[in-house]
């Protein structure tokens, strides 16, 4: 099992979640973030001044997902997240030692 971390932009959540359900991810996890990478954040003028916003908006995507579904779904988060400007976001694959549902006690692939 692999822990599949996605960070995008907010405006994609929805069309990746449908992505994601298509291809038979059954299970997300999704959290309000900020942060910055290359972009660095940017400049906004708000009633005539000038503020610099060191953290962007973004959303991070969780899903833990069987090993032999990793590359399909790295795939259809980044077709799907893609807009091919700056700051379309990142992917992280984390490995899952153990997971338990907690209302079955079921483990492992059966828990997710």
């Amino acid at each position: 099992m692999k822990l599949v971390i996605a960070v995008i932009k907010p405006f994609k959540l929805e069309e990746v979640r449908e992505a994601l359900s298509g291809i038979g991810v059954q299970g997300l996890m999704v959290s309000e973030v900020k942060g910055y990478g290359r972009q660095s954040g940017h400049t906004e003028i708000y009633r005539g001044a000038e503020y610099v916003v060191n953290f962007v908006p973004k959303i991070k995507l969780e899903m833990v997902v069987p090993a032999t579904m990793v590359e399909q779904t790295i795939e259809t988060v980044s077709n799907t997240a893609r807009t091919g400007k700056i700051g379309d976001g990142k992917i992280f694959v984390v490995d899952v030692q153990q997971a338990v549902r907690v209302r079955t006690d079921e483990r492992d692939e059966d828990a997710i």
